[in-house]
């Protein structure tokens, strides 16, 4: 399982010490040094079924100041994708990705489900 966060944001270090309590081996990646590329950020996509937008940090400040919100409607998937791999405070954490599974931010029974 790869467990793609950002080491400083506390949604990340609860859903990493849930992983860490339950055992769960997983290779790190730090989002803001070494951020997914835009074929990996599709092949999550691709893989998850998730509308795109569950793939936007819709709270981050940089969405804020590019005027996201307003933007995001009228684009593609693709270009959607394309603008979050420019810049891994863009995308949503974290990430786990598995073989059967994507999943974007940390619900907790989310996490319980896929790991069991």
């Amino acid at each position: 399982m790869l467990f793609i966060y950002y080491p400083k944001c506390s949604t990340c270090l609860k859903a990493k010490k849930f992983l860490d309590d339950n055992n769960v081996s997983y290779d790190e990646q730090d989002i803001k040094n070494n951020p997914p590329t835009f074929g990996e950020l599709k092949e999550y996509f691709t893989k998850s079924g998730l509308p795109v937008k569950r793939f936007v940090n819709t709270s981050g400040l940089l969405y804020k100041e590019m005027k996201l919100k307003d933007k995001l409607p009228n684009m593609s998937d693709e270009e959607v994708l394309k603008l979050i791999s420019t810049n891994g405070m863009l995308i949503k954490r974290p990430l786990l990705i598995s073989d059967n599974f994507v999943l974007t931010g940390f619900k907790e029974a989310e996490y319980k489900s896929a790991i069991e």
